[in-house]
């Protein structure tokens, strides 16, 4: 495998507003027929976009994570479901850097120049809480592990050359092994059926005696040890998804006010767009999703400046700056969504348009982790300067 190699934050961009408009073509096509996007992400990966924070030592641009954070409003927007495949991917592309070997980095950034990607086996269902990872990385005698449990919630998996399988081993603390897509004894099913991101392909992760090789595994707990980001950026990530959503969400209701709503009767105006009521409605939305793009931007921001002078105190105001931003996105992507059909009309509510896939995505996307949690933290840091926890969902 091939990729293209982005050389710096400009073209990053650029290639991915590019992307961004030919993948919004076929979002509603591919949601609709539940029509995974293989060759959307085979661009992804061969445009070079899914290594562009590979380190500049190891050949990569490094862009900043202002411009990671625009690379992901930007592909949100046009298509949610193909923006979330490459969320985990960039979150553990931060583990290699922050815990890798040299020699685990020479090869691991080397696979990301060359196009192939990184998936995600991390949460499990039935267990008491989010944390409570059961599956173990049990030792062998030549110094190799070997896997066995089930995961869900993989987003990414089956698109993934290499995934990532977070598991505790003998002493339970929790490591990350690194495992090839075909690896004997591994088994993805593609059995996702949530009512939105319908294609990120997000199911079961079967591991049943899966070898790993001893180079393959990082100690998971050293992210969360001293002043990290790992949670930040990775917030980030989701909060830009929400943003892109909400702003493709109201593009589009634009777009069907200006070109298909019948103005309501009593207005006494030719067209929809000319109703005061709905001109009133629409500069609502518009402050809302603005507020949360710029909110977007400044956490990113914060997070550039804190990665540049990493201390307890920089980490924790990125890591603030960033719940704010998600919890403002979120509620700002399910309320334009669901204002969509208000503003749009009875003929929205049709399925061959399949509007309501915003709709669907927000509300989907924005279950990942609750917003009541992040308002604590910020309340929390406000009043009492408390620094939120490390545990990556901050």
């Amino acid at each position: 495998m091939t990729a293209h190699v982005i050389a710096d934050d400009a073209e990053a961009l650029a290639v991915a507003a590019a992307l961004a408009e030919e993948f919004r073509a076929g979002a509603g096509a591919r949601d609709a027929g539940r029509r995974l996007p293989r060759e959307e992400v085979a661009r992804l990966s061969a445009s070079g976009l899914l290594a562009v924070t590979v380190p500049a030592e190891h050949g990569g641009a490094d862009v900043s994570r202002q411009t990671l954070a625009e690379i992901f409003r930007l592909l949100a927007a046009a298509d949610a479901s193909l923006a979330q495949i490459p969320q985990s991917h960039f979150t553990y592309v931060q583990v290699i850097e922050r815990q890798g070997t040299d020699a685990q980095k020479k090869f691991f950034f080397s696979e990301l120049l060359a196009g192939r990607r990184l998936g995600n086996a991390q949460s499990e269902a039935g267990t008491r809480h989010v944390q409570d990872i059961r599956t173990r990385l049990e030792p062998r005698p030549d110094g190799s592990y070997v896997l066995n449990g089930v995961k869900h919630y993989a987003t990414g998996a089956l698109y993934a050359d290499w995934i990532p399988v977070l598991a505790r081993a003998e002493d339970d603390r929790l490591h990350v092994a690194c495992v090839p897509r075909g690896a004997p004894g591994l088994t993805v099913v593609d059995d996702w059926d949530g009512m939105g991101q319908r294609t990120t392909a997000s199911g079961t992760v079967r591991l049943a005696g899966v070898p790993v090789p001893a180079d393959r595994v990082f100690p998971h707990p050293l992210t969360f040890e001293g002043p990290q980001l790992h949670g930040a950026v990775a917030q980030l990530l989701h909060a830009a998804i929400d943003a892109g959503i909400a702003r493709g969400a109201l593009s589009e209701a634009a777009e069907f006010v200006r070109t298909k709503s019948r103005p309501w009767f009593e207005s006494g105006f030719a067209t929809a767009a000319e109703d005061p009521l709905l001109v009133q409605r629409f500069g609502e939305l518009e402050v809302c999703v603005r507020a949360s793009e710029a909110l977007l931007r400044e956490a990113a921001r914060t997070v550039d400046e804190a990665r540049a002078h990493l201390t307890d105190d920089s980490a924790a105001g990125a890591s603030v700056a960033v719940a704010a931003a998600k919890a403002h996105a979120a509620d700002t992507a399910v309320e334009v969504t669901s204002a969509l059909f208000e503003v749009a009309g009875t003929r929205s509510a049709l399925n061959p348009l399949n509007l309501h896939r915003h709709w669907r995505d927000a509300r989907t996307h924005t279950l990942h982790d609750p917003v009541r949690w992040k308002i604590q933290h910020i309340g929390r840091y406000v009043l009492g300067g408390i620094r939120p926890p490390r545990h990556g969902l901050l």
